[in-house]
C-alpha cells in the first residue's frame, strides 16, 4: 500500500470570530438543508438508513476536522462492510448534500455581495470599481463608449463529457435556491419588527421550510443519472435552459448598469453569446448538418418566444389613450398598420401597434421554426424579414414615448427588450463550426481526386499544397462534379457548410461567424477551410481580385509545439497573395483560438500557461506590424479554450483576463465556458449576472489599464527557464515512466467515466489505451475525482528547485528567491498562475489519493508512481510557500477556505465508497447496482469540488 507524507495542506484552518459571524447565515442554511435532507431520508428510507448516514457523517467530520485517526479506521471498516444497496443509499445522501451545500454557498455569495453593495464597498470585479480605475487613469466615458463600439466580448457555451447534471435536477435546485432567497427576505422583514409582536414571520418561515422539504423530497425521488447517453439534442436543450434562466434577462441588465455608470444610453452591442453545441464536429460523429439545423431552429424559437412574451406584457403596460396623450406620426402609422380590429383598443395606439408587432413575430416564429405562438389577438401575418425590422418597430415606439412625455415607461420593459434584440437577434447565439484539420484534408483530397485535378492531395508536400490551394481559390469554378461518387465524409462536411449558408439567409449573418480548425499545424489547414467555404458559396469572388468570405477562419493551436508555431503559421498565411486583402474586405477580423487543455496534457501546467502567454505576445506583435501602415486595421481576437479545472485553463475569469499579455485584449475576447462551470456560474440568475458583469469589468480593465510595456526581461527569462524544467519533470512522469498508463487507468475512474452517460462526445479520440489519444476533458476529470488534481500543479515544484539549486552560491540563491517573489508581486501572469496552483493543491488530498492508488495491482508500480507524485506535491507546496509567503493554502482566499472547511468532510465518504465500489466492479462483483453506485459517486464528487470539468 502506498503511503503519503503528511499533507501539509492547512486550508481548513479555523475561521476567525468576525468571519464566523459573517458566515453564520451560511451555517444556518447548511444546517437547515442538512436537517431537512436527514428527515427526508428517515421518512423515505427508514431509521436505520438515516442513522447509518449520520454515523458516517460524524466519523468523517471527526477525521477531517479533528485529525481523529481512530475515526478514520472506523469509517473505512464501516464502509467496507456495506451492502451494494446500502452503499447506493449512502452515496445518494452525501451527493445530494453536496448539491444542497452548493445552493447554500451560492446564496451566501449573493448575500455578502448585496451587503457589500449596501455598504458602498469596493468590490473587485464590479463595473463600479473597473470604471473608477479607468476614470482615475484619465479615460472618460466618451472614450470607453467609443472603444466598446468596436469591441467584441463573448462567453461561448460548450458541451463536454463532464456535465453530469440532469436538467430535472437543475430545475428542482433552482426552486430550492429561490426558496432560500425568499427565506432571506422573510428574515429581513423580521428585523423590521424586532421587539414587537410578530405572529406572521414564524408562519412564513414554517411555510418556507415546508416548501423546501417538498423540493428536497422531489430531489430524493428523482434519479441523478441518465439511463441513456446524452444526444446532441439533449445537450442543446440543456444549454438553452441557461438562456431562459439567466442570459435573456440578465445580459440586458448588465448593459443597463453599464449605461448608468457611464451616463449614456448609446453603448454599442459589444457583448454576445456563443455556442459550440450543434456545430462542434471535432471527434463527435453525432454532429451533422441536421443537428446544426436543429440547434439553430431551437435557438431561434427560444428567443422569438421570449420576444413574444415581452411584447405581450408590454402591450398590457402601454395602455396609453390617444384621448390623453399624443403620439409621433411614425407611431400613429405603426398603429394604423396593425391588423387589430378590436374597438376597445381603438384609442390605444401603442396597444394596437404591439398587437401588430405580436402578429408579425408570431408569423416569424411559424415560418422560421414551425412553432405556434401561445396567444393570438389576431392571426400571425406579415413576418419580419429580420431582427432589424423588428427593432425598427420597437424604436418607433421608444421614440414616441420619449417625445410625448412617456420616457419613464421605456426603461422597465421596452428598453431591456430592445437591448435583447440587439444582442440576440433572431439567432440567440452565434454557433461556431469546428472540425479537425485532418477531416478537411480528406474532403479536399476526395474533391480533387474526383475532379481529376490531383490524385493524391494528402501526399503532397506542404509547399505544393499551398500552391495548389491558392490557385483553386483564385479560380471562380467550383470543384464538385455532378453525381460524383464522393466519400460519406465529404458529403457530410459539405452539407455542414451548405447549412451554414442557409442559416445566414434565415437567421442573419450573426447566426454563424466562426469556423474553427482543430489541430492547426500548417498553413494549408487554413486554406482548406477557405476552399470548402468557396465550394458552397460562403466565399465569393476570386482570391486575387474581389473575394469576400462569410466565416472567419479560426486556427486552433493546442499542443505545446502548435502554440510555439502559432505566430509563424499565421504570418505565413497572411503572406500568401490575396489573403490579407480578403480578410480586410470580409470585415477585418481575425480570431485565433488557443487550447489550454491539450497543451496542459502535453507539457504540464506551467509550460502550457507560459506557451499560451508567449503565443499571445507573438501574435500581438505580428498583427501590430501587419497593421502599421494600414487604415483598415485587422482586429485580432484571442479565443481562449478554457475548461473548468485549473489544468484546463479554469480558475477565476477576472484574474485570468487581467493576466493576459499586454495588448492581447483591446476590447476583443472570446472564452469557452465548460462542464460544471456553466451550472455554477449561470444556473442562478443573480450569480449569473455577477459573472457576466465580471467579464465586462475585466475586459474593460485589460483594455484600458494594461501595461504598455511587456514584463521585464528578467521575468521573461526566468519563466522560460522554469517552463523548460517544469515540462521535463511533467513528461518524465506522464510520458517517460514505464507503466504510467497502467497506473493512470488503474488508480482513477477513467474507465467508469467513459461509461457514464454524461456527454454525446466519446471520451477518447480512438479506442487505444494511451495518454496521447485520451481527450483532455476526461483526463482532467479523472485526476480531480481521485483528488490528486495532478494536471493543475505537477512539475512546478521541480522547476523551482532546479532553478534555485543551479545558483552559484548562497548569495545567488537568495537573489533568485527574491526574483521569484518580485515576479509574484509585480507580474499578473505569474501571480494568477500561482494562485490557481494554490487553489488546486488545497483541493487535493494525498491521503484520499492513496486509497485510489491501492487499486493498482502492481505494488512496485504503485509505490514508484505515487512516490513521484507525493514528492512533487510537497516540492510544489514548499515552492508556493517560499514564493508567496503564505504558510497555509488559500491564505488569501477566505471564501474558498470556508468552502473547503464546510464541504470536504462530506465529500470524503464518497471517495471511500467510490474506491470500494470500483474494487468490487473491476473484480466482477455487484453488477449494475455497483456500477450505478460508482456513477453516483462521480456525480457527488463533481458537485462537491465544483470546477472539475
Amino acid at each position: 500500500m502506498p503511503t503519503a507524507r503528511k499533507n501539509n495542506n492547512k486550508s481548513s484552518a479555523p475561521a476567525q470570530p468576525k468571519r464566523q459571524a459573517e458566515d453564520q447565515p451560511l451555517i444556518e442554511d447548511i444546517r437547515l438543508l442538512g436537517r431537512i435532507l436527514g428527515d427526508v431520508i428517515r421518512e423515505q428510507e427508514g431509521k436505520d438508513s438515516y442513522e447509518l448516514v449520520e454515523k458516517i457523517r460524524t466519523l468523517s467530520v471527526a477525521f477531517r476536522r479533528d485529525a481523529d485517526h481512530s475515526a478514520d479506521r472506523a469509517l473505512k471498516n464501516l464502509l467496507k462492510g456495506l451492502s451494494a444497496a446500502e452503499t447506493v443509499r449512502v452515496i445518494r445522501a452525501f451527493t445530494y448534500f453536496s448539491h444542497l451545500a452548493n445552493l447554500a454557498e451560492d446564496r451566501h455569495l449573493i448575500r455578502r455581495r448585496t451587503d457589500a453593495e449596501r455598504a458602498d464597498a469596493a468590490i473587485e470585479g464590479s463595473l463600479d470599481v473597473a470604471l473608477a480605475r479607468i476614470r482615475k487613469a484619465g479615460v472618460g466615458p466618451e472614450q470607453v463608449a467609443a472603444s466598446l463600439a468596436h469591441s467584441y466580448l463573448s462567453p461561448v457555451l460548450t458541451a463536454h463529457p463532464t456535465e453530469v447534471q440532469r436538467k430535472s435536477i437543475l430545475d428542482a435546485e433552482r426552486g430550492i435556491a429561490a426558496l432560500l432567497a425568499a427565506r432571506d427576505e422573510i428574515r429581513a422583514r423580521q428585523k423590521m419588527f424586532a421587539g414587537q409582536k410578530d405572529a406572521l414571520t414564524p408562519r412564513e418561515m414554517a411555510d418556507n421550510e415546508e416548501q423546501i422539504r417538498t423540493r428536497v423530497t422531489q430531489l430524493w425521488q428523482t434519479r441523478l443519472l441518465r439511463f441513456t447517453k446524452l444526444t446532441v439534442a439533449d445537450e442543446i436543450e440543456n444549454a438553452l435552459s441557461y438562456y431562459e434562466a439567466t442570459f435573456l434577462r440578465e445580459i440586458p441588465r448588465v448593459y443597463a448598469d453599464l449605461e448608468k455608470a457611464l451616463g449614456r444610453e448609446d453603448i454599442a452591442p459589444f457583448f454576445r453569446m456563443g455556442q459550440w453545441i450543434g456545430g462542434d464536429r471535432d471527434g463527435n460523429p453525432n454532429v451533422t448538418a441536421e443537428t446544426l439545423d436543429y440547434a439553430l431552429r431551437r435557438q431561434c424559437e427560444l428567443v422569438l418566444r421570449h420576444y413574444l412574451t415581452e411584447v405581450h406584457y408590454l402591450g398590457g403596460e402601454l395602455s396609453l389613450s390617444a384621448t390623453l396623450v399624443d403620439v409621433s406620426p411614425e407611431m400613429q402609422a405603426l398603429a394604423e398598420a396593425s391588423p387589430d380590429p378590436n374597438e376597445h383598443r381603438h384609442d390605444e395606439p401603442y396597444r394596437r401597434a404591439l398587437t401588430g408587432v405580436y402578429a408579425r413575430l408570431a408569423a416569424s416564429l411559424r415560418d422560421l421554426t414551425g412553432g405556434v405562438a401561445a396567444r393570438h389577438a389576431v392571426a400571425p401575418q406579415n413576418p419580419y424579414p429580420n431582427a432589424e425590422a423588428f427593432m425598427a418597430d420597437l424604436r418607433t415606439i421608444e421614440d414616441s414615448l420619449r417625445e410625448k412625455h412617456g420616457g419613464v415607461l421605456v426603461n422597465q420593459r421596452l428598453r431591456p427588450l430592445m437591448r435583447a434584440v440587439e444582442v440576440f437577434g433572431f439567432h440567440l447565439a452565434t454557433v461556431d463550426l469546428r472540425q479537425s484539420s485532418d477531416k478537411h484534408e480528406a474532403v479536399v483530397a476526395d474533391l480533387l481526386k474526383i475532379a481529376r485535378i490531383e490524385p493524391d492531395y494528402a501526399a503532397l508536400p506542404e509547399d505544393a499544397k499551398q500552391t495548389l490551394l491558392v490557385k483553386l481559390l483564385d479560380d471562380a469554378r467550383p470543384l464538385r462534379v455532378p453525381d460524383g461518387a464522393y466519400q460519406p465524409l465529404t458529403v457530410s462536411e459539405l452539407a455542414i457548410f451548405s447549412q451554414a449558408r442557409i442559416a445566414h439567409a434565415r437567421y442573419g449573418r450573426a447566426a454563424i461567424r466562426h469556423y474553427i480548425i482543430s489541430h492547426t499545424e500548417t498553413v494549408s489547414d487554413l486554406l482548406e477551410a477557405l476552399l470548402l467555404q468557396k465550394e458552397v458559396g460562403l466565399m465569393r469572388g476570386t482570391l486575387n481580385e474581389d473575394a469576400v468570405c462569410d466565416l472567419i477562419v479560426v486556427p486552433l493551436f493546442e499542443t505545446i509545439e502548435d502554440l510555439r508555431n502559432a505566430a509563424p503559421i499565421v504570418k505565413a498565411f497572411y503572406a500568401l497573395p490575396g489573403i490579407d486583402a480578403l480578410v480586410r474586405r470580409s470585415g477585418a477580423e481575425q480570431d485565433v483560438m488557443l487550447g489550454y487543455s491539450d497543451s496542459n496534457k502535453d507539457g504540464g501546467i506551467f509550460t502550457s500557461n507560459w506557451e499560451l502567454y508567449r503565443a499571445g505576445m507573438a501574435l500581438v506583435k505580428l498583427f501590430d506590424e501587419m497593421n502599421a501602415d494600414k487604415t483598415d486595421k485587422i482586429r485580432l481576437r484571442m479565443f481562449h479554450g478554457r475548461g473548468g479545472t485549473v489544468g484546463r485553463g479554469g480558475g477565476p475569469s477576472y484574474q485570468a483576463i487581467l493576466a493576459q499579455p499586454p495588448g492581447t485584449v483591446r476590447g476583443q475576447l472570446r472564452l469557452t465556458e465548460q462542464g460544471e462551470v456553466i451550472g455554477s456560474k449561470y444556473a442562478n440568475r443573480e450569480i449569473g449576472r455577477r459573472n457576466l458583469e465580471t467579464l465586462v469589468a475585466a475586459t474593460l480593465e485589460a483594455t484600458f489599464l494594461a501595461p504598455a510595456k511587456p514584463a521585464p526581461a528578467a521575468f521573461i527569462a526566468t519563466a522560460e527557464t522554469l517552463s523548460r524544467a517544469s515540462m521535463a519533470a511533467y513528461r518524465a512522469l506522464v510520458y517517460e515512466t514505464p507503466g504510467f498508463v497502467d497506473y493512470f487507468f488503474g488508480s482513477t475512474p477513467i474507465r467508469e467515466i467513459a461509461e457514464l452517460n454524461i456527454g454525446s462526445r466519446p471520451a477518447s479520440r480512438n479506442p487505444k489505451r494511451n495518454i496521447e489519444d485520451l481527450r483532455a476533458v476526461p483526463w482532467s476529470f479523472s485526476w480531480g475525482q481521485c483528488r490528486l488534481t495532478l494536471n493543475g500543479w505537477y512539475g512546478f515544484g521541480s522547476a523551482v528547485a532546479a532553478f534555485l539549486d543551479s545558483a552559484a552560491g548562497a548569495t545567488e540563491r537568495k537573489e533568485r528567491i527574491a526574483l521569484l517573489q518580485r515576479m509574484y508581486a509585480q507580474w499578473p501572469f505569474f501571480r494568477t498562475l500561482l494562485s490557481n496552483m494554490d487553489m488546486v493543491l488545497a483541493k487535493s488530498d494525498l491521503q484520499l489519493a492513496t486509497r485510489y492508488a491501492e487499486l493498482v495491482g502492481d505494488r512496485k508500480l504503485r509505490q514508484k508512481v505515487f512516490g513521484m507524485i507525493d514528492t512533487e506535491w510537497h516540492r510544489t507546496s514548499d515552492a508556493l510557500t517560499l514564493i508567496t509567503g503564505a504558510k497555509q493554502r488559500l491564505e488569501g482566499n477566505a471564501d474558498m477556505q470556508r468552502s473547503v472547511r464546510h464541504r470536504f468532510p462530506y465529500i470524503d465518504p464518497l471517495h471511500h465508497l467510490q474506491v470500494e465500489l470500483m474494487r468490487r466492479f473491476r473484480a466482477g462483483e455487484g453488477g449494475d447496482r455497483v456500477q450505478r453506485g460508482i456513477h453516483l459517486s462521480i456525480n457527488g464528487v463533481a458537485a462537491g469540488l465544483r470546477n472539475t470539468g
